[in-house]
């Protein structure tokens, strides 16, 4: 009676086949445009020919971070700047071929200091505006709202926007990016304000001319003292 009911419950235990993969939202900023999401067009099943987002299995012998840094260096030819883990997406499903547990990651790059180059399993690689995004692959497009929501948030408490401007840069070109990056307008004074009471930019002795205005003073971000503020237990807070 015994080993006929441990055999019962042995038969009954599934044993466990699941693959982790590494997936990447990485966020480029063009001068006075929208944001934009990096997408791969691929070359294999499913969904080929379709856009997703760069990524792939992870290797046996493979760290997490340097499995999508190998992806994203295989399938958009990038190494962002800013690079950290944002969710993991595992539901039943989400992959036809098989039980794929995803660890997604959330990149911001300057897109004039990458060359794209598609490689690997992708044919192409191309920015896309968030606000025109094509219709993508598996659960991409839940993936990218979760690293929006993320991004909207943390861009108010640290100052990570940097990454995604030019290492020179105009005041303006920080405005439209916390405006373009919230979703709404910000109050222009009171913004300047704060970002110069931190003493986190530089004033260089080079100038922007913009439109039929007088050239605008450009700026660097000064990493140094942000880490050294970090390090006093700075909050970094603009609303």
């Amino acid at each position: 009676m015994y080993s006929q009911r441990k055999l019962k419950m042995n038969t009954s235990k599934k044993l466990q086949d699941i693959k982790v993969a590494v997936d990447a939202v990485v966020f480029g900023y063009f001068d006075k445009e929208d944001l934009h999401i990096l997408l791969i067009k691929r070359n294999i099943e499913p969904f080929k020919g379709g856009w997703a987002l760069p990524g792939g299995l992870v290797l046996d012998d493979e760290n997490l971070d340097d499995a999508v840094r190998r992806e994203l260096h295989e399938e958009a030819g990038i190494k962002p700047d800013f690079l950290e883990q944002l969710y993991t997406f595992g539901n039943v499903g989400r992959d036809p071929r098989n039980r794929v547990v995803s660890v997604t990651y959330l990149g911001l790059v300057n897109p004039s200091y990458h060359q794209l180059s598609a490689d690997s399993d992708a044919d192409d690689a191309q920015w896309f505006s968030v606000n025109k995004l094509p219709d993508l692959a598996f659960d991409h497009k839940e993936i990218i709202d979760t690293a929006l929501k993320r991004l909207r948030t943390k861009i108010q408490y640290q100052p990570i926007g940097f990454n995604l401007l030019n290492e020179e840069f105009p005041f303006s070109d920080l405005e439209n990016l916390y405006k373009t990056i919230i979703g709404q307008e910000i109050d222009r004074r009171n913004f300047r304000k704060k970002i110069m009471s931190y003493g986190l930019l530089n004033e260089t002795q080079n100038v922007k001319k913009e439109g039929s205005g007088r050239p605008g003073k450009l700026f660097t971000f000064n990493q140094e003292k942000y880490k050294e503020l970090e390090e006093e237990g700075f909050y970094f807070e603009i609303k």
